[in-house]
């Protein structure tokens, strides 16, 4: 299977040009905590995991999923058989992934408790056969090299304590040819879009968080992670210095989000 998409810089731009941004200063749930952000991020998705589902449908007036319907699009073009979806949370991406067609997908998360939510909307769906949802971390990924033909992460990347490790390991276990696809949030670069985008991330979020959620720092998290995290051509930048090839970036609704996609030699 080979992936040919196309680069984001210009082909006779070295790459000692790019900008690469130095890696994100991590932003943590619990501040006041000496727990790794490996260690608070698992305590935090084990405690909203029961609203999780329902309170994104809610922040994002439910556009989240189309934004996923895009990304999943593109990975199904290029007709894996073996897909991983790291940080897969309560397996969203993962069961729209089997219901395309993709006969095989590993969920991975951190958490527990979005794990098992996960595995009980899968064995409702009766996709069992196609999805298997394990415990286990991002940066030391529990697969052989070159075991997948595609990997996704949606909305996951940011939450990663190493973000180059974690990139670095996707791609030790992609397949040559194989296709990263990414989903993360992005901040508008239209001043108007960017005020309402800052609007809703520092006072609906938290607000409607700290409404519904039994832990009052969690969506505090999710906003602040966000607008911290490198996007569009910075992200690509971090890509491409890890190795990921023919990297680019498609926007979403008004540049709120992005997908990103990369491939290996």
């Amino acid at each position: 299977m080979k992936l040919m998409l196309k680069p984001s810089f210009a082909k006779n731009t070295p790459l000692s040009l790019h900008k690469i941004p130095f890696m994100p200063k991590p932003v943590v749930p619990y501040n006041n905590s000496e727990a790794s952000k490996k260690q608070q991020v698992q305590k935090m998705f084990d405690g909203i995991s029961g609203e999780y589902d329902d309170l994104n449908r809610v922040i994002t007036f439910g556009i989240d999923l189309k934004w996923r319907r895009n990304l999943i699009e593109q990975i199904v073009q290029s007709n894996p058989n073996r897909v991983l979806d790291v940080a897969t949370g309560t397996g969203d991406l993962a069961i729209e992934l089997a219901q395309r067609g993709v006969p095989e997908i590993t969920g991975l998360d951190l958490s527990p408790g979005m794990l098992e939510i996960g595995k009980d909307k899968i064995k409702k769906q009766g996709l069992g056969k196609h999805i298997d949802m394990l415990i286990g971390d991002s940066e030391q990924l529990p697969f052989k090299d070159n075991t997948f033909d595609a990997v996704t992460v949606a909305f996951g990347v940011r939450n990663f304590e190493n973000l180059e490790l974690g990139l670095k390991e996707i791609l030790r276990v992609l397949k040559p040819g194989g296709i990263l696809g990414i989903l993360e949030t992005s901040v508008p670069s239209n001043p108007i879009v960017k005020l309402g985008y800052a609007l809703h991330s520092n006072l609906l979020l938290p607000g409607v968080g700290r409404l519904f959620s039994k832990d009052n720092n969690a969506y505090s998290y999710l906003s602040k992670s966000a607008a911290k995290f490198p996007y569009r051509a910075d992200f690509i930048s971090i890509l491409e210095s890890v190795g990921f090839l023919n990297c680019k970036y498609e926007s979403q609704t008004l540049g709120v989000a992005c997908l990103y996609f990369g491939s290996k030699l």
